[in-house]
């Protein structure tokens, strides 16, 4: 469904998908897998459709090769990579330094290059693909540790997955010319789980360097840092407040109940961009902390003698960090 790819269709090609590898033609010449397999599949009389998809499903097969994009063809493609990685996972037999002698690197590319390229915004953790997985996996799926159920066992394989597509996806970005730390910033969810909606990381990642280019973006992050630090430090302390502690009625100076009631609308407006996908909104909703962030630390003491009041700044402080999380960890940001 989220290639538009009618199921009879898919299913059919990639029954067929492999079956030119046992031909004589195939033997002898390996490079024409697949390309036979459509020659094959048009004289037997299977559509178009299905015999583009038995020759596309290898694609990419380098830098230069662009992905598929049929819908079926897309559909096969990616099943045939997601699958593959996910059985070498399964047996434990993942790349390791500059051995891949399965080209399972390669592969992971091929999937992060066919969502890209026709922006198909798929979810490696939805459960319309961690079950035929699962499926999988119960005929391969080796013992990972003792008191792990093998729904437990399967979601830790898609977790590993989903870590080396990031791994995969970070160096095809660097490559194409973006800062480590600005895709670093981008790869997780607020709540601290990794996206796996690759599609959504990069529109994130263009979102957030074109607000990092504008004075309020480089003003929010220093702002950010200087929260940060602060919150470290009191750390180290002792235990800090959480977010939600933050008393509007122990808001003493100016500049913090301002920051405050900035926080909450720039709070609502982010998540509700957020939701709808809309990532330079909510660069613009938190824009709006720029000036009540720096007015605050230069005029509102943080650790003041008063230990509730303390406190009660330092929630205000823990707030605003998480605040941006929504949209971008800045923690992240070098420089």
């Amino acid at each position: 469904p989220a290639v538009g790819a009618d199921p009879d269709l898919a299913e059919r090609a990639a029954l067929l998908a492999k079956a030119d590898l046992t031909t004589a033609m195939v033997r002898e010449f390996p490079e024409l897998q697949g390309l036979m397999g459509r020659y094959y599949a048009l004289a037997q009389g299977e559509g178009a459709a299905i015999a583009d998809a038995i020759r596309d499903h290898y694609k990419p097969l380098g830098a230069e090769d662009d992905p598929p994009t049929a819908p079926v063809s897309v559909a096969v493609a990616l099943a045939d990579k997601i699958y593959t990685l996910f059985a070498f996972w399964s047996i434990e037999m993942k790349p390791t330094g500059s051995s891949d002698p399965f080209a399972l690197r390669r592969a992971a590319l091929g999937v992060i290059r066919i969502l890209l390229f026709s922006e198909i915004k798929l979810r490696i953790a939805d459960q319309r693909i961690v079950e035929p997985l699962g499926r999988v996996a119960s005929a391969i799926l080796v013992d990972r540790g003792a008191g792990e159920t093998f729904n437990q066992q399967v979601q830790l394989l898609v977790g590993e997955l989903v870590a080396f597509l990031h791994d995969r996806l970070k160096v095809y970005l660097r490559d194409k010319g973006h800062r480590h730390d600005h895709i670093d910033a981008v790869l997780m969810q607020p709540g601290g789980a990794r996206e796996d909606d690759l599609v959504l990381i990069v529109t994130k990642l263009v979102a957030l360097e074109a607000f990092l280019k504008t004075g309020d973006g480089v003003n929010l992050a220093a702002g950010y840092k200087r929260a940060a630090n602060i919150l470290k430090a009191e750390e180290k302390k002792g235990s800090l407040p959480a977010a939600d502690e933050c008393d509007p009625a122990r808001l003493v100076a100016p500049e913090e109940k301002t920051l405050f009631a900035t926080l909450e609308k720039a709070e609502a407006d982010a998540t509700a961009a957020v939701s709808a996908e809309q990532f330079e909104a909510a660069m613009t909703a938190l824009a709006t902390l720029r000036a009540p962030i720096d007015a605050f630390f230069e005029k509102v003491t943080v650790n003041a003698d008063d230990p509730a009041l303390r406190a009660n700044r330092l929630a205000l402080l823990r707030r605003f960090t998480e605040a941006t999380r929504a949209v971008a960890d800045l923690s992240k940001l070098e420089g």
